[in-house]
């Protein structure tokens, strides 16, 4: 049967090289014509290359979070009896599935009262599966045991080191009855387990590889300055509440993410250094009119930042739509690659998880991010009397080669009189 090389087609946008993230068959399988073969992500897609030919793949080119050139080989085909060549490996690359984000934060917007349900927080996003080592490292005097798969995911499951555990199977493997005879001593006694010495490995890969990739080049390029001051919004939560219970049936449910939002429009104005991209290699700060707030939020792939385009002109209900509406897709991988790039600041929040204070680290090439804390009731003096207010701090990170620390503190003071006087922010 004839052979046919397929080579890593361009997947667009002129990519030199892409990542290989996930591949969908193995040497041996039989493939159709058009069936996945392989996820390849570049700086700005997960793409999802199928088969040119339907026939056995002989071998595949690459690991997993290899890096593969455009044009090298990524398969090898035996062809089908009457299976259709084409001339040369097309590129049929599938419609981007996750798009990576061109940029990511380091916190992401939670599912609580405070910061709304439109975002679901799930923080425990795998890479990519775990690989388990059950022998100890290399030069701690341990070999490598015996022993069936069962046996060995027994035996991690209990927390057993199966090099510790007398084999008393063929050539000394390790049974299931010989970790029995290590739990159970001799009259029913539970016997202490051998604490296991194995060693998680996850390659760090497609998406997550370019969020460390991101949160790297931001911390090693920006001299980061952080600001943190405290907001009373117990007005604007009882205005919150308020137009929810009111509102026509049909509007979305506001949470407090499209007040900051509106706090951010009525502010940045006075400050257009904030509202910018800094191009450090050109030595270019460009400052926008418009305002474009990309969004920190958590999916189970890793951290994603879509894009609310020209905030400045929707009021409250309309935020609320458009953030439901891009978490949506952020939360099914399915946010476009227009719906991703493009901000000018970024707004971050761990909300129910987000503490006393954070250190969100800037969006490369933003210049700032803006971090709104959980709010708490707490005790405040005011007039002289101690009384119960919900308080709320806000953290934010500033590019300090281009905005004064005077200026970002003034910026945030003026957030706060925003915030803490909600009428301002449906005035002009």
């Amino acid at each position: 049967m004839a052979r046919f090389v397929f080579k890593l087609p361009d997947v667009g946008e002129g990519i030199a090289e892409a990542e290989i993230v996930a591949w969908h068959v193995k040497a041996g399988d039989h493939v159709a014509e058009d069936q996945p073969l392989v996820d390849v992500m570049t700086d700005k897609a997960t793409v999802e290359i199928t088969a040119p030919v339907a026939g056995v793949v002989v071998s595949v080119g690459g690991a997993e979070g290899d890096m593969a050139p455009v044009g090298s080989e990524i398969a090898v085909f035996e062809l089908d009896a009457g299976a259709h060549v084409p001339e040369e490996a097309p590129a049929k690359p599938a419609a981007a599935q996750a798009p990576a984000p061109a940029a990511v934060a380091p916190a992401a917007v939670d599912d609580d009262e405070d910061f709304g349900e439109e975002f679901g927080a799930r923080y425990l996003a795998a890479a990519a599966p775990p690989t388990v080592h059950g022998d100890a490292p290399a030069g701690a005097g341990h070999k490598k045991a015996l022993a069936s798969p069962a046996v060995r995911a027994r035996a991690q499951a209990l927390g057993i080191d199966l090099s510790a555990v007398q084999g008393h199977g063929p050539g000394g493997r390790v049974e299931h009855a010989d970790l029995d005879r290590l739990l159970v001593g001799g009259a029913g006694r539970v016997a202490a387990p051998v604490l296991a010495s194995a060693i998680t490995e996850t390659k760090v890969i497609g998406l997550r590889r370019r969020i460390a990739e991101k949160m790297q080049e931001s911390k090693r390029n920006i001299p980061h300055y952080s600001y943190v001051e405290e907001v009373d919004v117990t007005e604007l939560e009882a205005l919150r509440g308020h137009l929810n219970a009111t509102a026509a049936e049909g509007k979305p449910k506001l949470s407090f993410l499209p007040f900051m939002i509106r706090a951010l429009v009525k502010t940045v104005p006075r400050f257009p250094q904030v509202n910018a991209l800094y191009d450090d290699e050109a030595g270019i700060l460009r400052r926008y009119q418009a305002l474009h707030v990309g969004i920190a939020t958590q999916t189970d792939d890793g951290l994603i930042v879509p894009v609310v385009k020209h905030a400045e002109g929707r009021d409250v209900w309309e935020l609320a739509g458009e953030i439901a509406r891009l978490a949506g897709l952020a939360r099914q991988g399915k946010a476009s690659r227009e719906e991703l790039t493009g901000s000018t600041i970024t707004l971050t929040s761990l909300g129910a998880l987000g503490g006393i204070t954070t250190t969100p680290v800037i969006n490369r090439p933003e210049v700032a991010i803006v971090g709104p804390n959980k709010i708490v009731e707490r005790p405040v003096v005011r007039q002289g009397q101690v009384v119960v207010r919900k308080m709320m701090n806000v953290s934010s990170s500033f590019d300090h080669r281009v905005v004064d620390g005077y200026d970002a503190a003034s910026f945030i003071q003026a957030l706060k009189g925003a915030l803490e006087h909600p009428a301002s922010l449906f005035v002009g």
